[in-house]
């Protein structure tokens, strides 16, 4: 009998994806990370509820993935709750809830107007309360699931102009321990995911080369984040494996919490 040792046979079957048979929404689907989770969601073998308040950018992303095309505005509390109760109709469950509704605006606070301030206050603030109250109130009826919001580490960082946008995300980073507390005996698990400057359509204008070497510079990782970094992150909180983590803040940074954010000089300094 020869010792040589023998080739093991290639697997038979494919690995099990991590999502299959869950049920998932997404809201802020229809560009960006929103876009890209709802993909990936699908490839793992979710059923998708695709949500924005564009329909046709919807409409192509469903072709692509098999996703329901839901128009959801997010400062429409009554689009939020019936988006929460379509997945309950439809499948008598919902799973998986990822907010990714936002914009960018940067405005000092000597400029930062009461209109500035309720715009941005609506969507990142007011908006994301109604989807984490919604959705985690429909999860809760139907067994559990793992809520994630999109935040970001200008939460945490302070940097020029970001006193709307870095404040709302700090509150609904405080809000999700709270929802984590409350919701945790209904089996909801809710957890927010903080990138850093990661490079979308959003932040397409932000990504020139004195900005990029400047963030680079404050980055452990020497490098920028990736749509595909943050999407990974998203896909393991949803995903069972992730099943004993609640209340907490995933950074996706490369270790930029450790410095801090550039500012202009430093964009000045890497012409």
């Amino acid at each position: 009998m020869s010792s040589e040792p023998t080739t093991p046979a290639p697997p038979t079957t494919h690995p099990a994806r991590r999502l299959a048979g869950k049920i998932a929404v997404v809201l802020g689907a229809s560009s960006g990370l929103g876009r890209a989770a709802a993909l990936r969601f699908a490839s793992e073998g979710a059923t998708v509820i695709a949500a924005a308040r564009r329909l046709p950018a919807l409409e192509t992303l469903a072709r692509e993935c098999n996703a329901i095309p839901v128009p959801c505005d997010i400062t429409r509390d009554d689009q939020v709750a019936a988006l929460a109760q379509l997945a309950l109709e439809r499948y008598g469950t919902l799973d998986i809830a990822l907010n990714t509704a936002g914009f960018e605006q940067s405005t000092p606070i000597r400029d930062l107007t009461p209109e500035r301030l309720h715009a941005m206050a609506s969507v990142q603030f007011l908006g994301a309360v109604s989807f984490i109250r919604h959705m985690a109130n429909a999860m809760a009826a139907s067994g559990g699931g793992s809520l994630i919001t999109i935040s970001s580490i200008t939460a945490r960082l302070v940097g020029e102009g970001l006193a709307a946008y870095g404040g709302s995300k700090a509150a609904i980073d405080h809000i999700t321990r709270i929802a984590a507390l409350e919701y945790g005996p209904h089996g909801v698990r809710v957890n927010v995911v903080s990138p850093g400057l990661i490079e979308t359509p959003m932040t397409a204008h932000m990504f020139v080369p004195p900005v990029v070497r400047a963030f680079i510079r404050e980055t452990p990782l020497r490098r920028m984040g990736t749509v595909d970094d943050v999407v990974e992150a998203i896909t393991w909180l949803a995903s069972d494996a992730a099943s004993f983590i609640t209340g907490h803040d995933l950074p996706v940074d490369g270790g930029q919490l450790t410095r801090r954010l550039p500012d202009r000089d430093d964009f000045l300094a890497s012409r």
